[in-house]
């Protein structure tokens, strides 16, 4: 599979695990499908961070977008939780720690990793504390930040183009990292968290190709849409059910 149409599936099961959170809560099988799409975003996000022209445009842009989205869901439910591009927000500023350190291989690349580390376990771990009253958190906590850092890794030990026993230590690197998650989050989805795992069978099908489509902004524009869509349906349906 090439990255386009990984991200594709990621999409699809997005939508789908969200309308099982909004819509359809007694369908378990939605919230399972949907399971796999943390693991496969935090793959691409690994990607992303690597053949990116411009990381300061890379990161700029999730952030931008995290940034609407949080007044938005503030404005719409008061609520402080994180969505899942915080996460992806703090994993890039780690990547981007590790190329540094990668780089310079001196005191301030170690550093710079162990700042971003640091900043990682403040919002993921410390803030929640902090804002005990509130219902602010970290989607897929300290752990979910991790999991695109992990599926960097590899890049640090083989430089050349993927190939095969490269992408074996990336998807290794991948199991650890969600193996990490499913354990931090099975009090949270009674279990259902490690079906995360299959998501190493499409990951394990990545050519390393990008595919020729080109869908830079799918994600920025489909993430919001497909939120506000399903927030409205949810609306109309309370609506009428009220009546």
């Amino acid at each position: 599979m090439t990255g386009n149409q990984l991200k594709i599936l990621a999409l699809i099961t997005m939508t789908i695990d969200h309308i099982g959170v909004v819509l359809l809560p007694q369908y378990l099988i939605l919230r399972i499908i949907g399971r796999l799409t943390y693991p496969i975003f935090a793959y691409m996000i690994a990607e992303g961070c690597f053949y990116t022209h411009s990381k300061k445009r890379y990161l700029g842009g999730i952030f931008a977008l995290g940034f609407v989205c949080q007044i938005g869901f503030f404005l719409a439910m008061g609520s402080l939780e994180q969505s899942i591009l915080t996460s992806f927000v703090l994993a890039i500023i780690t990547i981007y720690a590790v190329q540094l350190a990668d780089d310079r291989r001196d005191l301030a690349g170690a550093l710079a990793v162990v700042g971003a580390l640091a900043l990682d376990a403040f919002v993921a771990l410390v803030l929640p504390v902090l804002l005990a009253g509130t219902d602010f958190s970290v989607d897929y906590g300290f752990w979910g930040i991790m999991l695109p850092v992990f599926c960097y890794m590899p890049r640090i030990f083989f430089k050349k183009a993927l190939d095969k026993k490269r992408l074996r230590t990336m998807l290794a690197f991948a199991c650890l990292g969600i193996i990490l998650v499913c354990v931090q989050m099975n009090d949270w989805l009674g279990g259902i968290q490690w079906f995360s795992l299959l998501a190493i069978v499409p990951l394990a099908s990545y050519n390393g190709k990008r595919g020729t489509w080109h869908l830079k902004y799918l994600f920025y524009i489909y993430y919001p849409a497909h939120l506000v869509a399903i927030w409205g349906v949810a609306e109309l349906l309370g609506y009428f059910s009220a009546m």
